[in-house]
C-alpha cells in the first residue's frame, strides 16, 4: 500500500494532544506548545507501514464547528486524546466526541477511532479499567494506547496503530458482539478459497495451501508448519480437515482466529492480494459448461455477470450448454464491448494470481489503429464487427442465430425474453481463425448512434419474399454508407420462399451493381441441419480485407471476375487445352517420345505461354474495369 491517509486528533483542552504531535516529529518534548500544530506530512519511509501520513491537529480555541465537521468527514482515522489523570476528559470521550464524530459519518462506514490516554507519566495506575467498557460499547474504536508525550512513551506505537486502523481495520471483517466474521468478509474469503482450490474438490491440499501461501506472503509453509495449522483446525472445528486437506469451514476458522488474536493484517493481506483468478471449470471434460458448472464458476462474483441471453449469443451444445468455443467467444465479446468490465471480471476470477501477472490487464492485447491497417493493407486483429441492418421481419435475428448453428426449428424454441442482439463465433479466413461479431441494429433510420455505425462491415438484410423489405436497406445504405469506407453486403433472406419483385426503383441486383457492391447473397435458415456458414466466411473475409475488390461471389457475367472465368471457359481456351492434352497423352505417342527431354521442354514452354496468355487477359479486363 502506498496511498496517503489523513490522521486527525481531537481532544479536550489541556490533555497534551499537540504535545504528542510535536514529540513525534522532533523526538523531544517541546518547551512551548501552541494551541494547534500545523498540518504535518510524514513520509512513507519513516513509518512502520511504509505509508505517507498527514497529521491534522484540531483546536476548539482556533477553529469553528464547521471546520471540525469538515475535518471529520475527510479523516481516515481519528485519535481522541484524553488525560489519564483527568476523569472529565475521559467522560468527554463518550458524551461529546464519539457522538459528534458519529453524527458526521455514515453509519455503515464509520471512521475508525483510537483512544489515546496521554500523560501516563503523571500516574502510577492505568486507565484501561475505565476505558474497556467504552471500547466494548463502541465498535468503531479500534484500540486504546496509553502514552506520554513528555517521556516519549508509546509515541511511535500510537501512530503505528493509527496506520493499522486504516490499512487493517477490524470493522469490515469482524463483529465483536457476535464474535464472528461479517458476511461480506466470509463471502470474500469463500471466493478466495474457491480460487485456491485448483482441483475444485472442496479441499485445499498441501500443494494448494503452499500456492496460497506463496501468493499472499511470498514464502511456502514448511511441512511441519502445515501439519501444525491442520492440527489447530482439527482440535477446534468438526470437518475442518478432510482427506488431510483444509476445508472451507477450516479455512474460515483460521481467519476468524487471526482476527480474534489481533492479526487483522494477515486477513487483509490475503484479501488485497487475492483479487480473484481465472478458472476454467469444464470439469467433466465434455467441453461444455452445465448450469451447475456455470453457477460454480461465477460463485466467486458478487453478482452474475452473464444473463440468460448469453446462451443465444454464443455457441451451445444440443443441451443448450455453453461450449468451450462459446465460453471463449463470450469473453471476446465482453472485452470488445467493455474492456473495463472485462478487467473487472478477470479481477473477480483472479487472473493475475493464477497467471502470475502484475495485473489482469496483461490478458488484453491492444492492436494498432485501424487506419494503419488500411494503409498497410494487412491487419493483426482477430475480431471483426459486422453491424446487421434490416427492416422488422426481414430475418435479421434468424441470420444471427444461424451463425451459431441453429436452424429455424431451434430458433423457434428460444424464449423471447432471452433474445440477444449479438452473436459471436469463429470462422476461418484463408486458414486463419477469426472472430466475427454480429450486432443486430434496431430499425430506426433517424437516430442511429456512432456505435451502431462503427463497424468493419455492414450487412443489409431484406426479406426476399416481401416486396416492401428491400426499400429499407436501400435507404439505410444511401443515408449512412454511400460514402463510407466500410464494405457492405446485401443479404436476400428467406431464399427458400417464393421470391417477390421488390417495389423499389431498382432491383436488388441492379442496386448492388450501381453501387459497386457484391450481388445479393441468398440465405435461409429453414434447413434440416445447421445452416450453411459460407456467407459468414465471406463477411469475415471482406471485413479483414476491405481494400480488396476482386473477390467475386456471383455469376453476374459482367464483373471482372466473371469475365475472366468466361474467358477461361471459352472455346478458344478449351481448344488449346484439348490440343495440349492430346499432344501429351496421345495413344500413338511412344515411350521414347515420353522420355524425350525435347518433348517435355516443348510441353513446359506451351504451359508457360498458356499461363502468360491467361494473366495478360486478366490484366486487360481488370484495366477496362
Amino acid at each position: 500500500m502506498s496511498y496517503p491517509f489523513r490522521f486527525s486528533l481531537f481532544f479536550t483542552a489541556k490533555v497534551g494532544k499537540t504535545s504528542l504531535i510535536m514529540s513525534l516529529v522532533s523526538e523531544e518534548f517541546p518547551d512551548v506548545v501552541p494551541y494547534r500544530a500545523e498540518e504535518i506530512t510524514i513520509p512513507a519511509d519513516v513509518t512502520p507501514e511504509r505509508v505517507p501520513t498527514h497529521i491534522v491537529d484540531y483546536s476548539e480555541a482556533e477553529q469553528t464547528d464547521e471546520q471540525l465537521s469538515s475535518e471529520i468527514s475527510k479523516a481516515n482515522v481519528i485519535c481522541i486524546v484524553y488525560a489519564v489523570n483527568n476523569k472529565k476528559s475521559i467522560e468527554k470521550v463518550t458524551n461529546h466526541w464519539i457522538p459528534l464524530i458519529n453524527e458526521n459519518t455514515d453509519k455503515d462506514s464509520r471512521v475508525p477511532i483510537i483512544l489515546v490516554g496521554n500523560k501516563s507519566d503523571l500516574v502510577e495506575h492505568s486507565s484501561m479499567e475505565t476505558i474497556l467498557p467504552i471500547m466494548n460499547q463502541y465498535t468503531e474504536i479500534e484500540t486504546c494506547v496509553e502514552c506520554s508525550a513528555k517521556n516519549l512513551k508509546n509515541i511511535s506505537e500510537l501512530f503505528y496503530y493509527a496506520q493499522k486502523a486504516v490499512l487493517h481495520p477490524t470493522g469490515p471483517l469482524y463483529c465483536p458482539e457476535d464474535k464472528e466474521m461479517k458476511p461480506a468478509c466470509i463471502k470474500a474469503l469463500t471466493r478466495i478459497f474457491k480460487i485456491s482450490d485448483m482441483g475444485n474438490d472442496g479441499i485445499l491440499n498441501d500443494n494448494e495451501l503452499n500456492f496460497f501461501q506463496r501468493t499472499c506472503f511470498n514464502a511456502p509453509l514448511q511441512a511441519q508448519a502445515l501439519e501444525d495449522v491442520k492440527n489447530v483446525v482439527r482440535k477446534n472445528v468438526i470437518d475442518g480437515v478432510r482427506d488431510n486437506g483444509l476445508t472451507l469451514k477450516g479455512f474460515l476458522f483460521l481467519h476468524t482466529l487471526f482476527i480474534q488474536r489481533g492479526r487483522h493484517e494477515t486477513t487483509w493481506t490475503v484479501l488485497r492480494r487475492f483479487v480473484q483468478q481465472t478458472l476454467s471449470v469444464f470439469q467433466d471434460r465434455d467441453c461444455a459448461l452445465s448450469p451447475e458448472e456455470l453457477k460454480d464458476l461465477f460463485d466467486v462474483f458478487p453478482y452474475l455477470p452473464w444473463g440468460p441471453d448469453v446462451n443465444n449469443t454464443v455457441c451451445t451444445n444440443d443441451q443448450g450448454w455453453i461450449t468451450y468455443q462459446g465460453y471463449l467467444s463470450q469473453w471476446t465479446l465482453t472485452t470488445y464491448l467493455d474492456v473495463q468490465r472485462c478487467l473487472e471480471y478477470l479481477g473477480y476470477l483472479g487472473y493475475s494470481i493464477v497467471s502470475e501477472q502484475e495485473s489482469q490487464a496483461a490478458a488484453i492485447t491492444v492492436t494498432r489503429d485501424k487506419k494503419i491497417d488500411l494503409q498497410k493493407k494487412q491487419t493483426q486483429r482477430s475480431v471483426f464487427r459486422c453491424n446487421v441492418f434490416g427492416d422488422r421481419g426481414s430475418g435479421k435475428s434468424g441470420f444471427l442465430q444461424a451463425f451459431l448453428g441453429r436452424n429455424l426449428v431451434r430458433q423457434n424454441a428460444i424464449n423471447e425474453e432471452h433474445v440477444s442482439y449479438y452473436a459471436i463465433s469463429t470462422t476461418y479466413v484463408y486458414g486463419q481463425e477469426k472472430y466475427l461479431l454480429l450486432h443486430e441494429v434496431v430499425p430506426d433510420i433517424d437516430v442511429l448512434s456512432d456505435a451502431e455505425l462503427t463497424c468493419d462491415i455492414v450487412c443489409l438484410v431484406y426479406d426476399s419474399s416481401n416486396p416492401h423489405s428491400f426499400e429499407y436497406c436501400a435507404r439505410i445504405f444511401k443515408h449512412y454508407f454511400l460514402d463510407g469506407k466500410a464494405p457492405c453486403m446485401m443479404i436476400a433472406a428467406k431464399s427458400d420462399l417464393q421470391e417477390a419483385r421488390q417495389l423499389y426503383a431498382l432491383s436488388p441486383l441492379e442496386f448492388c451493381r450501381a453501387h459497386k457492391m457484391p450481388p445479393p447473397q441468398g440465405f435461409t435458415c429453414n434447413t434440416a441441419d445447421a445452416p450453411c456458414r459460407d456467407i459468414y466466411t465471406k463477411l469475415a473475409t471482406m471485413a479483414m480485407h476491405p481494400h480488396a475488390r476482386l473477390r467475386c461471389m456471383c455469376n453476374c457475367n459482367k464483373c471482372t471476375f466473371c469475365q475472366l472465368q468466361n474467358f477461361l471457359n471459352s472455346e478458344l481456351v478449351q481448344t488449346v487445352k484439348a490440343k495440349l492434352y492430346t499432344a501429351v497423352l496421345s495413344r500413338h505417342m511412344t515411350q521414347a517420345d515420353l522420355g524425350s527431354s525435347t518433348f517435355w521442354l516443348k510441353a513446359s514452354v506451351g504451359a508457360t505461354m498458356f499461363a502468360v496468355l491467361g494473366f495478360a487477359m486478366y490484366r486487360m479486363l481488370l484495366k477496362q474495369r
